[in-house]
């Protein structure tokens, strides 16, 4: 599935509990997510949360931003069995 969101291309890479719903998510994007390869959304009250992440190999990744700990995140900071997504961003 091909999204356009700030003259950025991405793709759905997961989709969890059918989270993803394009309107919402083109309403809270901004160019603060334009560095970023990743967009990771989750709900938390009924309310959608985003969240940038970079690949490992990034210069600008770190500890709290690298897509490889995405697991961590999603069990640390979101709601139990949330939903949510991963949105890649293509070069």
């Amino acid at each position: 599935m091909r999204i356009l969101l700030n003259n950025n291309e991405y793709e759905l890479i997961k989709n969890y509990k059918d989270g993803f719903d394009l309107e919402e998510v083109s309403s809270l994007v901004t160019d603060y997510f334009n560095n970023y390869d990743y967009i990771v959304g989750d709900y938390a009250y009924n309310k959608l949360r985003l969240k940038g992440f970079y690949d490992d190999d990034n210069k600008d990744a770190n500890d709290i931003n690298k897509i490889s700990l995405l697991d961590e995140y999603i069990e640390k900071y979101c709601a139990y069995e949330c939903k949510y997504f991963v949105l890649k961003r293509k070069k």
